[in-house]
Order: structure tokens, then sequence, then C-alpha cells
């Protein structure tokens, strides 16, 4: 359902609004966390590390995506919040055709160069064949990934956070299904993980996408719909891009990362990999709600109610911080026991790993999750350089920390150690622009 930003109690209105995606995030990582569950449990602790190892590398071609996600959703949500719905149509339509383009032409340099890649990120011999056909399999339905993000976005434009979460349910039960049909019954191995992921990302792509033109049509404008358009591909593309880079640096980074895990062995990539997927789920539900913020703030900037947006950041940030407490005792409490889900009781040391860099990380989740709301607004806003900067400092930190810290220490958990001091320093870094004010300058 279409919904109007602008008007109404903030802090109700936003937590509304975000409430779905918040729901939506939650379901997608269990589903995430689902193919490594299964892996780990039924194929072994090679399985999860295969389909861990190449993860940072599907981030890489996942970061476009989000990119062209944010650049619409920024976009279309002022030209909403304007009241501009021949606008609305033109960007929804051009970013689709744009988007569908793009995403062939990178599953296609995937494919080819899926045998560099893997060798690239020093995948150890026992589970290169593995990690390689993940890969593959992944990057062949990424079309249908980059279309179901891009749709996703201009509902969120649009005020509606339902109809993504309803597909993203569908979605997330159906991979699960056949999850186990595929690893634990048919016993796939890797390849039953990897063709779910591509089936249920298949059927939402398009499902979504169609309801999307259906959703658009209803919509009257007086001119006639120009469904492609240069001048408009210009303005999402002035968002995207620096999206897509930011997100693209944090992917190149983690991979240098990953890098320097799969160095330590197997084992800790398997905790590494559990780990992190508990990791990515926590910090998703953060991102998600910073993408709730980025549509308020969008929205009531191009209507000019700058109070309201700094009304919606506040909320933003309270509701947040309601949600760390659990995440953070649960995992400085039962870490260990969550990382075993995901494993044997075999892999001992992979499970004493994994526990291990959520007990270090956790505590400053407080810090990433205010950087990420107000990254939020700044991107709304259309205050691309501010977010950017930020992002580019904890990618920069933690990577270079990550190699001194884990030589100088001999250890994985060097590497464990450098998220916090990223994170603080460009937390602090983010503050600093969103209190100088420039951002309330921007529109589109």
């Amino acid at each position: 359902m279409i919904k109007d930003l602008t008007e109404g109690n903030p802090s109700r209105v936003l937590i509304e609004f975000s409430m779905p995606m918040f729901i939506s995030a939650v379901f997608q990582q269990l589903y995430n966390m689902a193919d490594s569950v299964i892996a780990g449990r039924f194929a072994g602790e090679d399985a999860l590390a295969a389909v861990g190892a190449s993860y940072p590398v599907t981030m890489i071609f996942m970061a476009v995506a989000l990119g062209c996600n944010i650049g619409c959703s920024v976009v279309i949500s002022q030209f909403f919040g304007a009241k501009e719905y021949d606008k609305v149509k033109t960007a929804a339509s051009t970013t689709v055709i744009a988007s569908l383009v793009v995403s062939l032409i990178l599953t296609g340099i995937g494919l080819m160069l899926s045998n560099f890649i893997i060798k690239a990120i020093n995948t150890p011999s026992n589970i290169f064949d593995d990690s390689k056909l993940y890969f593959n399999v992944y990057i062949g339905g990424f079309v249908f990934l980059f279309l179901y993000n891009v749709a996703n976005g201009v509902f969120n434009s649009l005020g509606d956070s339902r109809t993504p979460l309803y597909f993203l349910i569908a979605s997330s039960l159906g991979n699960i299904a056949l999850d186990i049909i595929f690893v634990a019954v048919f016993r796939w191995g890797v390849a039953g993980v990897a063709w779910a992921t591509f089936v249920a990302q298949g059927i939402a792509g398009i499902l979504a996408v169609l309801t999307l033109v259906k959703r658009l049509r209803k919509l009257e404008t007086k001119k006639a719909t120009v469904y492609f358009s240069m001048p408009m591909l210009k303005k999402v593309t002035f968002i995207a891009v620096p999206s897509i880079l930011q997100q693209s640096f944090i992917s190149v980074g983690n991979m240098f990362i990953q890098g320097r895990v799969n160095s330590f062995g197997s084992s800790v990539i398997a905790g590494y990999s559990a780990g992190v997927k508990l990791n990515t789920f926590a910090l998703t539900c953060y991102t998600t709600l910073g993408n709730a913020v980025s549509n308020f703030t969008a929205q009531n900037m191009g209507a000019g109610k700058i109070d309201r947006v700094k009304k919606g950041l506040k909320s933003g940030i309270c509701f947040t911080f309601a949600i760390i407490v659990p995440v953070l005792a649960a995992f400085l409490i039962f870490g260990r026991q969550m990382v075993g889900l995901f494993l044997t009781a075999e892999s001992e040391e992979a499970i004493n790993c994994g526990a291990m860099f959520l007990r270090i990380i956790s505590p400053f989740y407080v810090a990433v999750a205010v950087k990420i709301m107000v990254d939020g607004l700044l991107r709304g806003a259309g205050a691309m350089l501010a977010f950017t900067t930020s992002t580019f400092v904890d990618l920069i930190l933690r990577v270079i920390l990550a190699f001194i810290l884990s030589y100088a220490l001999d250890s994985e958990t060097g590497i464990w150690l450098s998220w916090p001091f990223g994170w603080t320093i460009a937390t602090a870094i983010t503050l600093v622009f969103y209190f100088k004010g420039d951002w309330k300058k921007n529109k589109i």
C-alpha cells in the first residue's frame, strides 16, 4: 500500500513504515543463515567453509544491486514527497531497464572470472571446487536478485514496506524448504544450497517486478509516461554510484579480510562464516532501519519538512537501541551455542573461533548503529560525499588493522579486533557531517 511519509506523527509514521522492513530483514537473514546451518549440519564443516569462503565476493555483486536500490529509492521518494508522480513512474521504469542490462553484464563477467576470483582469495584446495560451484550458481541467478532489490527499493520509496515483506517471507520459507529437500534429503551438498537460493530468488524477483508494474499503473498522472529517460538515469546514477562504490569497497575490503581469514585454514573459515552470518543478521537489521530513515528523509526533504527529518532520526535511533539490547545479550551470553547451530559438536575449534569473533565485536553495535541511522539521513538528503567518506574510513582502518594485528598476534583474533576501531572512528566522522548541517541544503 502506497503511503505518504510527510504527514502524521513522525515517530509513529516511521515505526509503522520501518516495522515491515525490519521483519523483512529478519526473514532474509534467517534464510541466508539457513543455507549455512543446513550446509554445516548435513554436508559438513568443509561445506560450510565452501559457502562462506566466496561470501565476500558475492557481496561485491550484491553491492551493485543495493546501490541501485538506494539510488532509485532516494530519487523516487523525493519526487513522491513533492507529488510529481509522472517523474516517479519515469524514474522507476528507467531504473528497472538499466538494472536489467547491468545485471546481465555483471553475470557474464562473474562467470568468466569465477576461477580467478576464487583463487585470488586464497581458498584452500579442499574446498576450492565447492566454493567455485556455489559462486557460479549464485552469479547465474544474479539478475533475479538485482531486479528484486530494485523493485523493493521502489516499493519502499512509495511508502509501501509491506509488499516487500510478503515477497520476502514467501521467498525465505521457500528457500529453507528447498535447502532441506536438496541438501538433507537429496544430499546434493553445496550444489543443493546454491540451487535452492537460485530458485527462491528467481521466483521472488519475477513476481516483484510484475507487482511493481501493476502498482505503478494505479498512480494517476497528467502526462504520458516516459519509460526511459537519460536525464532521469543521471539523477538516479548520482545517488546510486556513490552507494555502489561504498558497498563495493566494503565488499572488496571484506574480500581482503576473508583472504587473511582463509590463510588460517578451513576450521577458522567455518567459524568465521558462522560468526559473520550472525553478525550480518544484526547489522542488516540496523541497516534496514537506516534505509527506512533514508526513505522518510527523502520524502520529507522533497516536501521541504526539515524538522520532521530530525524527529525521524531520533525515533530511528531509539528503535535501533531497543533492538541492540537483546541482540548484544544473546551474542555475549549464548554466542557459543548460536555458532554451534551451524556446526556439529566435532567442530570445536570452529565453534570457539566464531564465538570469540562475536564477543569482540558485539559490544560496539551501539556505535555502528548510530552511524547507520545518521548515514540513512545523509543518504536520503542526497549528501552522498558525507556518508561515503565515513564508510571508507571504517573500511580502510579495518582492512589495514586486520593484517597488522593478525600478523602481530599471529592469530585470527587480530582480525576480529580491527572491527571496533573502524566502527568507532567512522561513527565520529558521520556525526561531524550531521551536526555541520550541509545536508539540509540538498535536494534532487
